[in-house]
């Protein structure tokens, strides 16, 4: 059964860190473009981070370019998102998701599977 799993959510202070892992079972991600969006209350999910698989090529939104860095590791079948100078803003439950080819988008209706979301809350 396909699965991916999000894990590394938490209570971080203005200014700190997390690292969230995405780790895939039943599949491999080689061939996956992964993404990782987000969904604050009240909000759409958007997306945050991507790396295709193709070339390992990534793309950010505009407000976490500079503070979040997305890495894959196919031996460990696991995506991860390293958030760093982390905002209040940022606080919002973390999804990671696959895409069945090879180039990576920001937009939620390209990926196939999801995993259940992982909470990241920013707050003093």
């Amino acid at each position: 059964q396909l699965q991916l799993v999000e894990s590394g959510g938490g209570l971080v202070q203005p200014g700190g860190s997390l690292r969230l892992d995405c780790a895939a079972s039943g599949f491999t991600l080689d061939y996956y473009a992964i993404g990782w969006f987000r969904q604050a209350p009240g909000k759409e999910r958007e997306g945050v981070s991507c790396i295709s698989s193709s070339d390992g090529s990534t793309y950010y939104k505009d407000s976490v370019k500079g503070r979040f860095t997305i890495s894959r590791d196919n031996a460990k079948n696991t995506v991860y998102l390293q958030m760093n100078s982390l905002k209040p803003d940022d606080t919002a439950v973390y999804y990671c998701a696959a895409r069945g080819y090879p180039t990576a988008t920001l937009s939620t209706r390209d990926y196939d599977y999801w995993g259940q979301g992982t909470q990241v809350t920013v707050s003093s």
